[in-house]
Order: C-alpha cells, then sequence, then structure tokens
C-alpha cells in the first residue's frame, strides 16, 4: 500500500493531486472500516471494573478515579490527518511509563513522576493535554543517571534526586535545567545516596534525606548545608536508612525504612511522634515507602511488600486501607510514591504495574468558618 501511495506521485500537479485524493480515499476507508475493528478489539480487551467506592466512618469516602502510563493518554483525540498518517507509516513512538518510583503535583495540576529506567522525569499535563519527558542522561556534565525522588517548590521548579550520581538536579517549571546540588559545605563531599526531599518556599530550606549516611540535611536554596538531623540507631530521632520526605503544615515527616515506622519531626528537626512497627498485619509496616496527608491531617504510608496503602491518625490509630496485590484496577505490584494534590486526589505510583493510579478522597465537608459540619 505505501508503495502504491509513492509510485502515485509524479512532478506534475496533477500527478500530485491525484497522490492526495488516493491518500484522502486510502485513509478515509481505513478509518471507516476501523470501528468495527475496534469494537471488536474493545471487547476483547475489556479489564476487570474499577473497584467499588470505599465507605467509611462520618460520611467519608475513597473513590478510584483512572489509571496512566502513556503519554498518548494525555492526548486522546487525534486529528483525521493525523490518524491517515498514524494508518500509513505507523504510530509514533509514544514515551510510557518503565519503571516509574515517585510523583508529585504541581500548582497547575500536572503529575510529575521520576523513572528510574527510563533515566528521566514524565510531566502529564491532561488538563492542557500536554506532555514532555526531560533528562540529562546524555549531558557532558552532571548526567541524570539514576533519579529517584522529586519535589516542587512555590514556582514550580522541580528539584530530582539522583541516588547514583549523589546530587540534587534542579529544573524550572518548564524543564529546563537550572543547577545540580551536590557538593555539600564544611568538607562533607557529595551526599552518599540522596532519596527523599522536600522544600520548603516560605522558609527558603530544601530538605535531603541520605539514606547511607543516616541523615536529613537541611541546606538553603543555593545548596549550602544549614543543619544536619539525625543519626544511625533506633531511638527518638534516629534512623536507619531514611528514604522519603513530606511536609506537612509545620511537620516534618520521613519514612524511617529499616526501622519499619514513619517518624514526624518540626521544621527544625526535633521530634514529635513516630507511626508505625515491623510485621505482616493491618496497622504494621514491612516496606514503607511513599507518604502523604490529606486535608484532615491524616497519615498514608505505600506498603511495598503488601501492595497496599495504609492511613493512620496523628495517634497512630489505624483508619484504613486501601489495594491488595495484583494487576486490577485497585490493586498494587510493588507500589512506590505517594502524593496527595489540594484536592484531596490520591496518586499512588504503582511500579511494577508500570502506571499510576489515582483516588480521590472526600472527607467532612468544611463549612465557610472552617469548622467541619
Amino acid at each position: 500500500m505505501v508503495r502504491l501511495l509513492l509510485t502515485a506521485r509524479d512532478k506534475s500537479g496533477r500527478g500530485k493531486s491525484a497522490w492526495r485524493k488516493l491518500v484522502f480515499c486510502t485513509g478515509l476507508a481505513i478509518l471507516l472500516a476501523a470501528p468495527a475493528l475496534a469494537s471488536k478489539k474493545s471487547k476483547d480487551t475489556i479489564g476487570p471494573p474499577a473497584p467499588p467506592d470505599l465507605l467509611l466512618d462520618g460520611g467519608r469516602k475513597l473513590s478510584f478515579e483512572r489509571s496512566f502510563s502513556l503519554e498518548r493518554e494525555v492526548k486522546p483525540k487525534r486529528s483525521f490527518w493525523t490518524r491517515v498518517v498514524d494508518v500509513i507509516a505507523g504510530l509514533p513512538d509514544f514515551h510510557y511509563l518503565v519503571s516509574p518510583y515517585s510523583v508529585v503535583t504541581d500548582s497547575h495540576g500536572r503529575i510529575i513522576v521520576t523513572d528510574v529506567a527510563a533515566g528521566g522525569v514524565h510531566i502529564f499535563d491532561f488538563t492542557q493535554q500536554k506532555y514532555k519527558f526531560i533528562s540529562r542522561r546524555d549531558a557532558g556534565k552532571d548526567p541524570m543517571l539514576n533519579p529517584q525522588c522529586v519535589a516542587v517548590d512555590a514556582q514550580d521548579n522541580i528539584y530530582v534526586t539522583d541516588s547514583k550520581s549523589g546530587k540534587v538536579f534542579v529544573f524550572d517549571a518548564s524543564g529546563k535545567y537550572r543547577r545540580a546540588i551536590g557538593s555539600l559545605k564544611g568538607g562533607e563531599g557529595y551526599f552518599k545516596r540522596p532519596t527523599g526531599i522536600a522544600v520548603d518556599s516560605a522558609a527558603q530550606r530544601i530538605y535531603v534525606t541520605d539514606t547511607l549516611r543516616n541523615k536529613i540535611f537541611m541546606m538553603d536554596m543555593q545548596g549550602s548545608v544549614l543543619q544536619s538531623i539525625g543519626k544511625t540507631g533506633n531511638g527518638d530521632g534516629e534512623f536507619n536508612f531514611p528514604t522519603e520526605l513530606r511536609l506537612n503544615g509545620s511537620d516534618l515527616a520521613v519514612v524511617d525504612a529499616m526501622n519499619f515506622r514513619v517518624q514526624v519531626l518540626d521544621r527544625s528537626g526535633a521530634f514529635r511522634y513516630a507511626i508505625g512497627k515491623v510485621g505482616d498485619g493491618a496497622g504494621w509496616i514491612f516496606r514503607p515507602k511513599g507518604i502523604g496527608f490529606d486535608s484532615e491531617g491524616h497519615l498514608y504510608i505505600v506498603d511495598g511488600q503488601w501492595g497496599m496503602v495504609q492511613v493512620f491518625d496523628h495517634e497512630g490509630r489505624l483508619l484504613y486501607y486501601f489495594g491488595e496485590r495484583g494487576t486490577g484496577a485497585g490493586q498494587f505490584q510493588l507500589p512506590t510514591g505517594l502524593q496527595i494534590d489540594n484536592k484531596d486526589r490520591i496518586y499512588v505510583v504503582d511500579s511494577f504495574n508500570r502506571r499510576v493510579q489515582v483516588f480521590h478522597y472526600y472527607g467532612i465537608a468544611q463549612a465557610a468558618d472552617g469548622r467541619k459540619q
């Protein structure tokens, strides 16, 4: 078919016109036949239904919304001529999630996902139907080799930790590379393994966990170290392989991975409380990964081993959990990152299933004066 289309062209205007008509008619015929083929295909590929809403105390509920994994999903509607070209030349090479790890949302609702295997960061903008992939793997200076966790500041600048290069890479909101933070002041050398990151724009502070040092470093926005928090141990304010970080109000929450808990500190590093203990039952934590807080201050903890998200109050009481191991909607295989936006949408990186799943928490309605109804 492609050869026929090519040989139909010649240098004359009539040949060019005939070629256009042939392309149009061929594309139209194929597209007209496509609905029947698509209908048959859709019947064969219908997946399991979405999980039912999880009804909670006080009229609260948790709903499954969707999942996504491909650049193509950002702009699902394609023009007639674009589809004609796709039929003739084949679909373009769309980006897709390979080994996603961490997720954050910015002030415009864009969803930013690090991808360890792809060596870069995906930016999904479903509102504007735009997608971008940023990478520095082939950069001559300061290549980004193993992106881990991601955070944004008040201007939507993007901060990415790289556990292999021992640096933090900073991009502006458009994805343009700005700088790398890595050499610590005061003779510390480079980070051994930076993982979790949180940015306090109001105080102009960056917090980074160095997993192999069992510390959190508090830096200014230029990367100069102002304070180190913690040491090796299992006591209050001590760590054994700290990873994820999350700011919530005056709290700084840190995943203390090999102590099987989440510690909550104030922003100066003073211990406040801890949640979790090792085990395989509900309310116990075996492999804590991503964390987040909803609008009611509940703490969400991803357990990568058990394929679920557990939700606690600040007293450490288990409120509910969702998810199980599997490949269906609402199920997880090695989940990692978690983000909760300002509308209580919950984004869970379902790493081994190569997707991000989106849920929506509906809490108790707020009255105009801020009191709970």
